[in-house]
């Protein structure tokens, strides 16, 4: 939501910017979105700025429709006050044309072109790394040349033994967690304070999500039958009889879909919001999140199925409005089932900006830490 505000320099003050805005002094002042309360209480006003001569609007990541910046007078100077909620942590960018850009205020990025802002309220992330849009994050050496028969194409999987390596730790969507987000150091970082034990991290890129992570038995027959082998072959140390799934999105659907339907396979689960709303259709709906409650999961669920042996954690950004009821009939038909379960709730909204601690920390609690 933007908020107006009054035409004159003293808006910027209260941000702590009392130079004349487009001076040297300003600019130099310039630091990552800085927030102020908003009157009233019950959240913030987040001032975000942009140098230039064009035109340009601020996008952030499912949690808000885009904010156009306004040009303070005749100045470089390009600015907008955002209403943000208690406790968000957002990954945005701004968009200028048809060209879209991090920001170069902020020491906080993801990827070349985003970066990541959080409200002073928002809870720390122990063990990520502060790192700028343009830093070249660490890739495992160990990569496998996957050409799956199940799934057809061919594939790259990157390997990494956090510690020395341990139970597998797969991680869905896995080039985001290699390019955008540094889960390898952020591993590596949490393993060396004694908050998990050592893993071995298996980067799964997808190809076609919406087809490869929506309940479908391909996937993980060819994880099964031909991933995990080439990992067994790898070199690398690998405990295979403990693996760990870790996804979100559409990545967490699947990965409980996995510890439904192969629970030989799949016992232990990180799910981070997970599209429990996914039915056939909804993909072609009008709204694909207006249909039955849990969707095709709640159904099976409801139909029987004993999940003793399955130790799964949920989480799910608080600001995911109508994620949550998807969410929670989910979440209690599992434990229902018999599952060991942890619930908790993130600092954002559907935003791998938000999932980063959870991951951490459900994957160090799926293998009993």
């Amino acid at each position: 939501m933007h908020v107006a505000a009054a035409d004159r320099e003293g808006v910027f003050a209260g941000f702590g910017l009392p130079d004349a805005p487009g001076s040297d002094a300003f600019w130099a002042a310039v630091g990552a979105p800085s927030s102020v309360p908003a009157e009233g209480g019950g959240g913030w006003v987040t001032l975000f700025l942009w140098r230039g001569s064009s035109p340009v609007t601020v996008e952030f990541e499912s949690w808000s429709e885009p904010v156009a910046l306004r040009r303070w007078k005749d100045t470089d100077c390009w600015y907008a006050e955002v209403s943000m909620p208690e406790r968000l942590r957002v990954t945005y960018r701004f968009v200028a044309g048809d060209v879209s850009h991090a920001d170069p205020f902020n020491p906080a990025g993801a990827g070349g072109e985003r970066s990541v802002a959080a409200t002073p309220d928002a809870p720390d992330q122990p063990h990520w790394p502060v790192l700028g849009a343009d830093a070249v994050l660490p890739v495992p050496r160990t990569r496998i040349r996957w050409a799956s028969e199940r799934l057809g194409g061919r594939r790259t999987v990157r390997i990494h033994p956090a510690g020395g390596g341990g139970p597998v730790v797969l991680l869905l969507d896995g080039d985001d967690w290699l390019y955008l987000h540094p889960a390898v150091t952020a591993f590596d970082a949490a393993v060396a304070a004694g908050d998990m034990p050592p893993v071995t991290l298996v980067f799964l890129p997808a190809k076609d999500r919406a087809a490869e992570f929506t309940c479908r038995p391909e996937l993980w027959e060819a994880v099964r039958d031909e991933l995990l082998p080439l990992v067994a072959e790898s070199g690398v140390t690998a405990d295979l009889e403990r693996l760990v799934v870790a996804g979100q999105s559409l990545g967490g659907l699947s990965a409980v879909y996995a510890a439904l339907e192969f629970p030989g396979l799949v016992s232990r689960v990180a799910c981070q919001s997970g599209s429990f709303w996914w039915t056939p259709d909804a993909l072609r709906a009008a709204d694909p999140l207006g249909g039955p409650v849990g969707g095709v999961i709640a159904e099976r669920l409801r139909a029987g199925v004993d999940l003793s042996g399955l130790r799964v954690a949920f989480d799910v950004g608080e600001h995911e409005d109508r994620m949550l009821p998807h969410c929670e009939v989910t979440e209690g038909l599992v434990e229902r089932a018999g599952a060991t379960v942890r619930v908790s709730r993130s600092a954002s909204g559907h935003d791998r900006a938000g999932w980063r601690h959870a991951l951490l920390r459900d994957v160090g609690w799926a293998l009993g830490s």
